[in-house]
C-alpha cells in the first residue's frame, strides 16, 4: 500500500485552564492572610498595580454608597445602590421565618472550644497531664498573681528559653566540648522544656559517647526553672520534688504509677505505693504544686488571632446581615494613566508585549478579587439561610448539611463551595466558626419520618449529658445510647464512642473515678 501525505480536519472539545483561570481558583480557597502576602507580591511585581490608598482615607459624604443587597426569602437580589470600587464591602440580609426570635437565647456564646488548637508540647507532660485532670498545677512563671513576677518581666523583649539556659550553660560548663554538648541539648529541647531525641541518637550525631550527653543533661536538669531538659513527664516532676525535699521512696513508687492516677484508680495506686488513701492524697497534692511544662513560662511562638471574613450580624426585624469584613479585602488599582505613557514610549515589539501583559494580568486580578468577594457572600448567605435554626437557636439546632445543597441552591460547582469554605471564618452572635462547620453529616431520627439530625449537634447533646452527671449516676455508652433514643436520636454505641473520644471524654469508668477523687478530696 503506497504511503502518500493528506490533510484532515477534525472538530474536538478539551477544557484548557489558563494561567488566569488558575489564578482566579487560586485565589478562592487562599485565607485572607495568604491573600494579602499574594496581592503583595503582585504590587511588587506588576508595575501597573497600585495600592488603593482611599481605604485608608477618612470617608467622604460625597462618596457613593458602597454596594448592597437585600435579599429575602421570597424574592431575588435588587440593587439598590451604585457600584463603587472591585473590593467594595458588600451587604446581604436574610430574614428570619415567620414566627422566629431572631434575639436568640439569653447566653448566645455557646461555642464548643474542645477542638481548640493546643500549643503545649507533644511530650508526655501533655496528654498524660490532661489524661490526669492535673490542668490546674501551679508552677513558676504560670501566673502573674506569682511571687516571682518583677519589674524585669516588664522589658520590650522577653528572654526566651534558649537564652536563659545558655546563659547559665555559660557559667556552669567551662570546657568547651561539653559545652558544645549543652548547646545542642537545649536547641533540641521542645516548647515545654522537654528533651524529644533519644541520647543514643544526639551522641552518635555528634561523635560522642552516651555517657558523655546524660553528664552534660544533668548539668542542664539542675538549671533554672526546674524540671527543664527532662525526657518525660515523670522525670520532669521527679526534679521539682527532688528540689522541694519530697522525693521519698514513697513518692517514687507512686511517680512508677502514674498511669494509674490517670485512670483515677487510687485503690490500685495505693496497693501499689503500700501506702493509705490519706497518703495518697497527700502524694497528690504535692504532685499538683509540680509544673508541667516548664519551659512554657518563657516566650514561645504567639498563636496567630483569626480573622473572619465574614461578618454576621442581627437585625431589629429579625433578620441577619451578612458582610463582608473590609479589612480582609485587599484594595488595588489599576494606573491605566502610566499604561498609556509607557506604551506610547515603548520602541521594541518585547517592550510592548511586556506592558500588555502587564495590563491584562492587572485586570485580571482586579476582576478576580471582586468575584472572590462576590462568592464568599453569596455563599455565606446562602449557609446563614440554611442554618437559621443554628443561629436563633444554639448548636443544638444545627442541622445536617453538605456542600452539594449549597451548591443547587447558589447554582455553582461543589469544588468552588468547597475552595470558598476553605480557611474562611464567619463571626457571628455565637461566636466565631469556620464555614466548614456548617457543613456535616447527617444522623438519622428515631422516629419514622422524622427530620435528621446533624452530627455536630449530636456531639453537643453528649456533652451535655455527660457534664449533667452526677456521682451517683455516671452513664455508660449503652445509656448514651438509650437516653438519645428517647430523644429522637437512631445511633449506634460504636458512634456514641467514637464521638465521646473524639471529645477527648474518658470513659465512665473514669469519669466515675474521678468523680470519687473529688468527692474524697
Amino acid at each position: 500500500m503506497a504511503m502518500s501525505p493528506k490533510l484532515e480536519l477534525r472538530q474536538s472539545q478539551s477544557l484548557v485552564m489558563t494561567p488566569q483561570l488558575q489564578q482566579a481558583i487560586k485565589l478562592l480557597q487562599l485565607s485572607n492572610l495568604e491573600l494579602t502576602n499574594y496581592v503583595e507580591q503582585e504590587l511588587e511585581r506588576n508595575p501597573l498595580l497600585e495600592r488603593d490608598e482611599r481605604a485608608d482615607a477618612p470617608v467622604d459624604a460625597e462618596r457613593p454608597e458602597p454596594e448592597v443587597a437585600t435579599r429575602n426569602r421570597d424574592d431575588g437580589i435588587r440593587d439598590d445602590g451604585t457600584r463603587g470600587d472591585p473590593a467594595a464591602v458588600e451587604v446581604d440580609t436574610v430574614s428570619a421565618p415567620n414566627g422566629a426570635d431572631a434575639s436568640g437565647d439569653s447566653n448566645p456564646l455557646d461555642t464548643d472550644y474542645s477542638n481548640n488548637y493546643d500549643a503545649g508540647s507533644t511530650s508526655d507532660g501533655g496528654s498524660l497531664g490532661a489524661e490526669m485532670g492535673l490542668g490546674n498545677w501551679q508552677g513558676r512563671g504560670g501566673s502573674f498573681d506569682s511571687d516571682e513576677f518583677g519589674i524585669e518581666q516588664t522589658v520590650s523583649e522577653d528572654m526566651t528559653l534558649g537564652e536563659h539556659l545558655t546563659a547559665q550553660l555559660q557559667v556552669a560548663i567551662p570546657d568547651p566540648v561539653r559545652r558544645m554538648i549543652g548547646a545542642y541539648l537545649i536547641e533540641s529541647l521542645d516548647d515545654a522544656g522537654y528533651v524529644t531525641e533519644p541520647l543514643d541518637q544526639i551522641a552518635e550525631k555528634l561523635g560522642i559517647a552516651e555517657d558523655d550527653v546524660l553528664g552534660v543533661l544533668r548539668v542542664i536538669q539542675s538549671f533554672d526553672p526546674t524540671g527543664v531538659g527532662a525526657r518525660d513527664l515523670k522525670e520532669c516532676v521527679a526534679l521539682q520534688l527532688k528540689e522541694m525535699d519530697r522525693l521519698d521512696p514513697f513518692m517514687e513508687l507512686f511517680l512508677e504509677h502514674l498511669e494509674l492516677l490517670a485512670k483515677h484508680d487510687l485503690d490500685g495506686l495505693a496497693k501499689a505505693c503500700g501506702s493509705d488513701m490519706d497518703d495518697v492524697r497527700s502524694m497528690i497534692a504535692d504532685l499538683r504544686t509540680c509544673n508541667p511544662k516548664p519551659g512554657l513560662s518563657f516566650v514561645s511562638d504567639v498563636a496567630q488571632t483569626v480573622v473572619p471574613d465574614v461578618f454576621v450580624r442581627e437585625n431589629p426585624d429579625g433578620g441577619w446581615t451578612i458582610e463582608l469584613n473590609s479589612e480582609t479585602l485587599p484594595r488595588v488599582l489599576v494606573n491605566s494613566r502610566y499604561y498609556s505613557k509607557v506604551a506610547k514610549e515603548a520602541r521594541s515589539k518585547d517592550d510592548r508585549a511586556y506592558m500588555t501583559e502587564c495590563m491584562n494580568n492587572a485586570n485580571w486580578l482586579v476582576k478576580s478579587l471582586d468575584q472572590r468577594a462576590r462568592t464568599i457572600l453569596k455563599v455565606s448567605t446562602e449557609i446563614v439561610r440554611q442554618q437559621d435554626a443554628f443561629f436563633v437557636n444554639g448548636v443544638a439546632h444545627l442541622r445536617p448539611l453538605n456542600l452539594r445543597a449549597i451548591a443547587e441552591a447558589i447554582s455553582m460547582h461543589e469544588s468552588t463551595v468547597s475552595r470558598v469554605t476553605a480557611n474562611k471564618y464567619m463571626a457571628t452572635p455565637r461566636g466565631i466558626f469556620e464555614l466548614k462547620y456548617f457543613f456535616s453529616s447527617a444522623i438519622a431520627s428515631a422516629e419514622i419520618g422524622g427530620d435528621a439530625h446533624s452530627a455536630e449537634s449530636v456531639r453537643h447533646k453528649i456533652r451535655e449529658l455527660i457534664e449533667a452527671e452526677s456521682a451517683g449516676d455516671v452513664m455508660s455508652d449503652d445509656k448514651l445510647v438509650d437516653v438519645l433514643k428517647k430523644s429522637g436520636i437512631d445511633i449506634a454505641r460504636r458512634t456514641v464512642a467514637k464521638y465521646r473520644e473524639a471529645m477527648h471524654i474518658p470513659s465512665s469508668v473514669q469519669r466515675r473515678r474521678r468523680m470519687k477523687m473529688s468527692i474524697d478530696a
